[in-house]
């Protein structure tokens, strides 16, 4: 049994890829990706509750409004990285563990994992989950 609950918001990057397999995606070009945060539990906490969905959102915004209109050729923080969907699912959700471990989000024991989802489209995303 597991319970899951899921926050969403968007943001919009700039960015290159560099490899043949990227075809026209080697040239700077823009993506916007909606972002789906899910946190999930074995069980609820005291108060019945996986987390505070409130706090939740709040967080996602705050990391997702670090990357958001910038173009992440130029962030030191990947340093020649490809930004790709994937790899920035994976900067999103160990930037959420790290707030879960700080206690942002409260006590959140029962807390197992993160999966964050980037939906390029309607028909195409990528996630990546982490274990907490």
């Amino acid at each position: 049994m597991t319970f899951t609950v899921t926050v969403r918001d968007h943001m919009m990057v700039a960015h290159s890829f560099t490899g043949e397999s990227f075809g026209p995606a080697q040239r700077l070009h823009g993506a916007t990706f909606i972002v789906d945060a899910s946190f999930e539990a074995a069980d609820l906490d005291p108060t019945g509750v996986v987390v505070d969905i409130g706090r939740a959102s709040a967080l996602l915004a705050e990391i997702r409004g670090s990357l958001t209109y910038r173009n992440l050729d130029e962030d030191p923080q990947f340093g020649g990285a490809n930004t790709t969907t994937e790899v920035l699912c994976r900067v999103i959700a160990d930037r959420l563990a790290e707030r879960v471990f700080d206690g942002s989000l409260g006590s959140n024991q029962q807390l197992q994992s993160i999966t964050v989802s980037l939906h390029e489209s309607h028909i195409a995303w990528a996630s990546y989950s982490r274990s907490l």
